[in-house]
C-alpha cells in the first residue's frame, strides 16, 4: 500500500481551505429533527510551513480549538479541506490515518485532565512509540524515555511516578514529551500555559521554543493571550465568532494592527510602564460576543465594532490580502 502522505510541492506544511465545523441542533425525544446548527468555524483558511509557528488568538467561543482538534482529526469537518504536505487528510483511513497521527500531534490545555492518573509518566510518554513501534528493545525504550525527560527539563528518576506526584507544570513538560516521542512535524498546542502560573508559563514558553529550533517543528499555537503569542509565533490568525478577521507577520500585525477587533485585543494587554499605560488609547468593546447559532448578518463583527456603518451589517467583507502576506476581512480598511 503506498501511503498518500507524500511530499507537497508549494513548501505549505499544513493549508487549511475554507474549514467549516458546524454542530447540528435538534429538538424533540423521538423524532428528533434538525432545526439549527452552531458554527463553531465558518470559512477559515491559513497555512503553516515547516519550522514556522502560526498563534491563532480569539475571546472563548471564537473556533480556535476546534480549528485545532479539526487538524488533528479529533473533530470531523463539516466542510472544506485540510490538506498535510498537500493531501488532503479529512478521508485517510487505516494505516495512512496512524501515520497521520504520528506526525501530527496535540498539546492539551489542561494538564490535570490530560494525563492517564493509572499510568506513571514514563509509560504516557513511552506509549506512543509502543504503539507506532518506534523502539526495538526495553533498553532502547528506556533510553529514549530518559532522553524526552532531560529533553524537557524533567529528571529521568521520575519517569516512575505518577501524574498526581507532579505539579501543574510538569504535568505539561510530561504532555510536551508524550508529543515529542514520535518525532512529529507539527505540534497543535492548544492554550498550553493558560492554566500555569505566570512564571511557569515564561519557562513552558521557552521550552517550546528550545524545542522548535532544535527539532525544527511547526507549532500551531492556540492562545486567548497576544502577549503570549507574541513571543511564540512567525505569523498571527486573529479569530471571532468561526471568522478570521486579520492574519499577517507578527511584527507587522502587533505594531500596525488593521482590524478594529484586532486593535481591541491589543489595547486590553498590559503595559509594564505605567506612563505608556496612560499614554496609549484604549478601544473599549461594548456588549457580548453573539451567538454562533445565530451570528448576524454581514461582518458578524458589526455589533461590536465601533467603526461599523450601515453597510457592515449588510456586506460580508472578503478576507483578503492589503498588504504582503497580511490579510483583513473589514470593507472599512
Amino acid at each position: 500500500m503506498v501511503s498518500q502522505l507524500v511530499e507537497d510541492t508549494n513548501n505549505n506544511l499544513l493549508e487549511i481551505k475554507d474549514l467549516q465545523v458546524y454542530f447540528p441542533i435538534h429538538e424533540g425525544f423521538i423524532l428528533r429533527r434538525k432545526v439549527n446548527d452552531i458554527k463553531a468555524v465558518d470559512g477559515v483558511s491559513m497555512h503553516i510551513k515547516p519550522g514556522e509557528t502560526l498563534g491563532l488568538v480569539g475571546e472563548s467561543g471564537s473556533g480556535k480549538t476546534t480549528v485545532g482538534r479539526s487538524i488533528v482529526q479529533l473533530q470531523e469537518p463539516t466542510a472544506g479541506e485540510i490538506l498535510f504536505r498537500g493531501q488532503n487528510i479529512n478521508h485517510l483511513g487505516g494505516r495512512d490515518k496512524k501515520e497521520l497521527r504520528r506526525k501530527i500531534q496535540f498539546i492539551f490545555q489542561d494538564p490535570y485532565a490530560s494525563l492517564n492518573p493509572r499510568m506513571t509518566a514514563g509509560s504516557i510518554v513511552g506509549e506512543p512509540m509502543t504503539v507506532n513501534k518506534l523502539v526495538n528493545s526495553k533498553g532502547e525504550y528506556r533510553d529514549r524515555v530518559a532522553e524526552l525527560f532531560v529533553m524537557v527539563g524533567l529528571n529521568p528518576a521520575m519517569a516512575s511516578r505518577y501524574p498526581h506526584e507532579f505539579s501543574g507544570g510538569q504535568r505539561q513538560r510530561i504532555g510536551v514529551a508524550r508529543a515529542l516521542s514520535v518525532s512529529p512535524e507539527l505540534i497543535v498546542a492548544d492554550e498550553p500555559v493558560s492554566a500555569l502560573d505566570v512564571s511557569i508559563q515564561a519557562q513552558l514558553i521557552n521550552l517550546l521554543l528550545d524545542i522548535r529550533e532544535q527539532m525544527n517543528i511547526s507549532f500551531l499555537f492556540v492562545a486567548h493571550d497576544l502577549s503570549v503569542v507574541r513571543h511564540m509565533a512567525d505569523h498571527v490568525a486573529v479569530m471571532y465568532l468561526g471568522k478570521l478577521m486579520e492574519m499577517g507577520p507578527k511584527n507587522e500585525l502587533y505594531e500596525d494592527p488593521l482590524h478594529p477587533y484586532t486593535r481591541a485585543l491589543l489595547s486590553a494587554v498590559p503595559v509594564p510602564s505605567p506612563r505608556l499605560e496612560m499614554q496609549r488609547e484604549r478601544v473599549v468593546l461594548e456588549g457580548n460576543v453573539p451567538s454562533p447559532i445565530n451570528p448576524p448578518s454581514g461582518c458578524v463583527f458589526h455589533t461590536r465594532c465601533p467603526m461599523a456603518i450601515d453597510e457592515c451589517r449588510q456586506v460580508v467583507p472578503e478576507f483578503r490580502e492589503v498588504n504582503p502576506n497580511h490579510w483583513v476581512a473589514c470593507i472599512r480598511v
